[in-house]
């Protein structure tokens, strides 16, 4: 059994991982290739480009290697179509592989999209062509098939992997062994995004929160997971920032860091969504390209930004998008968190509820999805 298959960047690259797990389960001779990261090239996975060459943030980065992109797209797609997989799988990216899905769908080969593009969100058009482009759409979130109903999409809803793989009863201890910390220690997780140019925009604010934290909190440890790759933008951010005896900087292990932790600063994205399933109170930053920025605020179609207050549909943990993300603003809400106990369990339960609704075996769910898909 062959398949086609594009992941951009660490969250897609978690999210493709786990699915072929499900895949390798039902056709264990699988082969899969395409663009990918390291946790599918760790199963086997064949990456004719790495994933990172679609890691960029926003329109204005987007323009500037736009050209770059196609290349890539037409010549991955050239492949495929020479390759003749059972099935092509996007994996988010929906910028990237809705283009090229719909090259292939014309082509007749078929096309499963892992991921709804947010179209509850913003850019609700992009429904329309994600119906030229998919043959079917696999749903993380429950709401979504229903909405792709209306416009004529086949989806199945499989819930979220992560809600899988990360354990409902959160090992805090183990995790606090495993990272050399003291159950004494108040622990905050510190997570700027996994893409260089999000990193740039984000984690000096997030630096200096955590300088300020230590000032007023001598006991805080802050903790920064380091995607992989970036380690020596982290560390070059790190000393411009003076922050070096305020973080712990520590390659990958973002779960334990989560599991670890007493509250969280997070750049909005999938790993909002992980802290939530490790039941932390958080803080929620991000800043754009003021360019993105404008025209993201346009498009928008709700007050929130965050997936936990997405799926909550209120305002349950803080966001700081744009000129409001600031060291000063960072680091109260974080201390607001850390002085009101009885705040932090009662986001705990609502996390707790959310964690359950996601549960649903997504690995086997998306499986038997794609294998309906190709008659398999």
């Amino acid at each position: 059994m062959q398949f086609g298959m594009v992941a951009g960047e660490a969250s897609g690259d978690l999210l493709a991982g786990l699915l072929m797990g499900g895949l390798k389960a039902r056709w264990p001779a699988l082969a899969a290739a395409g663009i990918g990261g390291p946790r599918m090239t760790a199963q086997g996975f064949e990456a004719w480009w790495p994933s990172e060459r679609l890691a960029v943030h926003g329109y204005a980065e987007a323009l500037l290697v736009y050209r770059q992109l196609v290349a890539v797209r037409k010549q991955l797609g050239d492949r495929l179509l020479q390759a003749r997989p059972a099935a092509f799988i996007g994996i988010d990216a929906p910028d990237f592989n809705l283009g090229l899905e719909a090259r292939l769908k014309v082509a007749r080969l078929k096309t499963v999209h892992f991921v709804c593009p947010s179209i509850w969100a913003w850019r609700g058009e992009r429904v329309h062509k994600l119906a030229a482009s998919a043959d079917h759409v696999l749903c993380l979130f429950p709401f979504e098939p229903a909405l792709l109903a209306k416009a004529g999409v086949p989806a199945s809803y499989v819930g979220h992997p992560l809600a899988d793989a990360i354990p409902v009863e959160v090992p805090r201890h183990a995790a606090r062994v495993a990272l050399g910390l003291s159950e004494r220690n108040v622990v905050v997780a510190v997570l700027p995004g996994s893409r260089r140019s999000e990193i740039r925009h984000i984690a000096p604010s997030f630096l200096r929160a955590a300088q300020q934290l230590r000032a007023a909190r001598p006991d805080l440890r802050c903790v920064l997971p380091i995607a992989p790759g970036m380690r020596p933008q982290i560390e070059a951010l790190v000393a411009e920032a003076g922050a070096a005896d305020a973080v712990q900087l520590v390659d990958g292990r973002s779960h334990e860091v989560l599991a670890a932790c007493d509250a969280a600063m997070v750049a909005s994205g999938t790993a909002t969504l992980e802290a939530a399933l490790f039941k932390r109170p958080m803080v929620i930053g991000y800043r754009l390209h003021w360019l993105n920025w404008q025209l993201m605020r346009r498009m928008r179609y709700q007050p929130w930004v965050g997936l936990p207050n997405v799926l909550a549909n209120e305002f349950v943990v803080p966001e700081l998008l744009q000129d409001a993300l600031t060291p000063e603003a960072l680091a109260a809400a974080v201390l607001r968190w850390l002085d009101d106990p009885a705040s932090g369990e009662r986001v705990a339960e609502r996390f707790h509820e959310l964690h359950s609704s996601l549960r649903r075996d997504t690995a086997r769910a998306a499986t038997d999805a794609i294998a309906q898909v190709i008659g398999s």
